[in-house]
């Protein structure tokens, strides 16, 4: 599906949220996918975060998002433009993550297969909203250990037909895959509503 730089006011709009634990990739995504400068809210860490923010396994990060990330992307075939807001990931600010499902039709949920216990609150928050999502397990250092099968399997997914992708959150085409199996979620969901 062609993306091109247009005026978003051409397309029918769509808030998505990027979400997922601390240092999993979603301010990466975001601006690796945003057709524009992305909206970033990134702080450095600080001795302030030293027992609160869990850094094991992502020892060499040194800045995280303090509220959230915002980037649009127009897919024109599609005839709609993506209003993307990337969560914060850690604990300390999950309270926002109310405020910013407020129109949201739907979710991805990055996941880091290194650190997959600190992925279940984020599948528990939409799963315990019902707002549709896909699972996208970031392939750090270009590999995968697990199969999207295993990785279901781990997540104890309420719906085992959630789509699980395997995606590299530095790769525009995975990103856009990601979005694009996002949109076929809610296309199908809705089409399963309005048979009902």
């Amino acid at each position: 599906m062609p993306v091109y730089e247009s005026p978003a006011q051409e397309a029918a709009p769509v808030k998505v949220l990027i979400a997922g634990g601390f240092g999993v990739g979603k301010t990466t995504l975001v601006e690796t996918v945003s057709e524009i400068e992305p909206l970033r809210t990134e702080e450095r860490l600080t001795a302030a975060g030293v027992g609160v923010d869990d850094l094991d396994g992502i020892e060499s990060k040194t800045v995280t998002t303090v509220a959230m990330d915002f980037g649009r992307i127009t897919l024109t075939d599609a005839g709609v433009v993506l209003y993307l807001f990337g969560t914060p990931g850690q604990e300390r600010f999950w309270f926002m993550w109310d405020d910013l499902l407020n129109g949201a039709l739907g979710a991805i949920v990055l996941v880091d297969t290194r650190r997959l216990d600190r992925s279940f609150p984020a599948v528990d928050f939409f799963e315990s909203r019902g707002l549709p999502f896909v699972v996208g397990a970031n392939c750090f250092n270009g590999e995968q250990l697990y199969t999207p099968e295993e990785i279901g399997a781990a997540l104890h997914l309420r719906d085992p037909n959630t789509p699980i992708l395997l995606l590299d959150a530095r790769s525009r085409q995975d990103a856009l895959g990601a979005l694009l199996s996002l949109l076929d979620t809610l296309i199908t969901k809705a089409e399963t509503a309005a048979s009902v």
